[in-house]
């Protein structure tokens, strides 16, 4: 049954994000502005003005209260969706940026794109922490450990990389990929990093040792995304083949079990 058509937007709309608990939802359109919306009533709330050009990401902090926001000008906006105001305006990023996420706890923030860098960013205060710097291509996924003390990014460099947030040091390179890397997911528990991109497979991880764990084939085309279910059995990967595929997340660390 359909509740509500919003309207507003005067270009095509490519990203929808709902906050965590349901009651705001933000649509990022072509016309380089981001709209919140009464989810409930399909009331307009307020409308985020970028003027940045096209916006690539975004994303609502845990909590909610908080979105966040990168594009082409290379600049991480921090937007409160109480008031609708800018907090933060966060600059750093010498070309545009890709990719954005918040921190379990909701005070840090990761941001990484075409630079080839990955900052990490205080969101209360707006300052940066650190400059993640390795990868030698552009850097299109990033991802928190659920205890929030890795961060895990992916690169067209063919490789992941798994940091410490904390002191922002290097922890491992993961290389196996034959191709672009475009995304990393963590399971429920923190123990399995998953990244896949466009050698057409996905690939799981020991976040503790950084070796492979398995490579799971079956995709005919790039894969660029996967996602755990919230209890870690199930891992869904999607391809531009056309297909979602969802495999069983079982013991892929005994004997025998590990390739390449």
């Amino acid at each position: 049954v359909l509740r509500h058509t919003v309207e507003g937007h005067e270009e095509p709309v490519y990203i929808l994000e709902f906050s965590p608990d349901g009651y705001v939802l933000a649509s990022r359109g072509g016309d380089g502005t981001i709209r919140l919306w009464d989810a409930d009533s399909g009331t307009l709330l307020f409308i985020l003005e970028d003027y940045g050009g096209a916006i690539w990401d975004m994303e609502f902090s845990p909590d909610g209260r908080t979105l966040a926001n990168v594009g082409e000008d290379g600049i991480v906006r921090v937007w409160d969706t109480i008031t609708g105001s800018l907090r933060h305006t966060l600059e750093g990023h010498t070309a545009d940026t890709r990719r954005v996420a918040f921190s379990p706890d909701g005070h840090t923030l990761a941001s990484a794109g075409t630079d080839r860098t990955i900052r990490l960013w205080n969101v209360t205060a707006g300052t940066l922490l650190h400059t993640l710097e390795g990868h030698t291509d552009w850097v299109f996924g990033v991802a928190f450990s659920p205890n929030g003390q890795t961060l895990a990014s992916a690169g067209w460099d063919n490789h992941v990389r798994l940091w410490d947030v904390t002191t922002g040091t290097l922890l491992y390179t993961l290389a196996g990929h034959r191709s672009i890397v475009r995304t990393v997911a963590f399971s429920p528990d923190g123990r399995t990093l998953a990244s896949a991109g466009d050698d057409r497979t996905v690939r799981l991880w020991n976040v503790s040792t950084g070796s492979l764990r398995r490579t799971l084939r079956g995709h005919t085309d790039v894969v660029p995304i996967v996602e755990f279910s919230p209890d870690g059995t199930i891992l869904a990967s999607a391809g531009d083949d056309h297909t979602v595929r969802l495999w069983a997340m079982v013991d892929y660390d005994p004997p025998g079990t590990r390739e390449e």
